[in-house]
């Protein structure tokens, strides 16, 4: 414990064994498709994120987080977005990859045992990615991110933002408790803040 280790580089390419929308490559949008997309997303901004999820439902969600990490080693993040960057939309860019760049930008990478998730909700197309560090993904197979993923679209497609990430968030305490308990007595560090990231 009192010995500082190396720092590591975050991941180069997409973390294995992780779940999201969208596996295949998209069709090339059409200008006016992407014209379409580049304004909703435009539309919403920090405001509508912080609409989405109020106070109360901010705090009940890092609370979820802190007693998740009480019962594991692994470091669970939540990010929402209202939009993606221009630059993402210029480019056609998925919710999928900039999840993966927010994994590595909220150092979520970065804990001690490789096992931070992220889970990511990008609300201008009510997009849910769960991105796991190699340590989780080596023992929890594409299948059951993918049937996680599929329980929750439902809850945001009808707006229920707080419980789609509140389902989201009991998955992935699920399997790292499971991969990842601590032993009796043992506390986990928190290494990484349980509040929501809002963007």
């Amino acid at each position: 414990m009192g010995s500082a280790r190396q720092p590591q580089q975050p991941p180069q390419q997409e973390p294995s064994g992780n779940a999201g929308a969208g596996r295949r490559a998209a069709p090339r949008a059409g200008p006016s498709e992407r014209l379409g997309r580049i304004l909703r997303h435009r539309w919403f901004d920090e405001r509508d994120a912080a609409r989405a999820l109020g106070p109360a439902a901010l705090a009940r969600l890092e609370q979820q987080v802190a007693g998740s990490e009480r019962r594991h080693s692994g470091e669970i993040r939540l990010c929402v977005e209202a939009g993606l960057p221009m630059s993402y939309l210029w480019r056609g860019a998925s919710a999928r990859e900039r999840a993966v760049a927010l994994f590595g930008k909220l150092r979520v990478w970065d804990t001690e045992r490789n096992n931070g998730v992220l889970i990511y909700l990008l609300l201008a197309e009510r997009a849910i990615e769960i991105v796991a560090d190699r340590g989780l993904a080596r023992l929890v197979g594409q299948a059951h991110w993918d049937e996680v993923l599929a329980g929750m679209r439902a809850a945001f497609r009808a707006g229920r933002f707080e419980q789609g990430l509140g389902d989201a968030v009991q998955a992935v305490d699920a399997m790292l408790a499971l991969h990842f308990p601590l032993a009796e007595g043992e506390a986990n560090p928190n290494e990484l803040p349980d509040a929501p990231d809002l963007r």
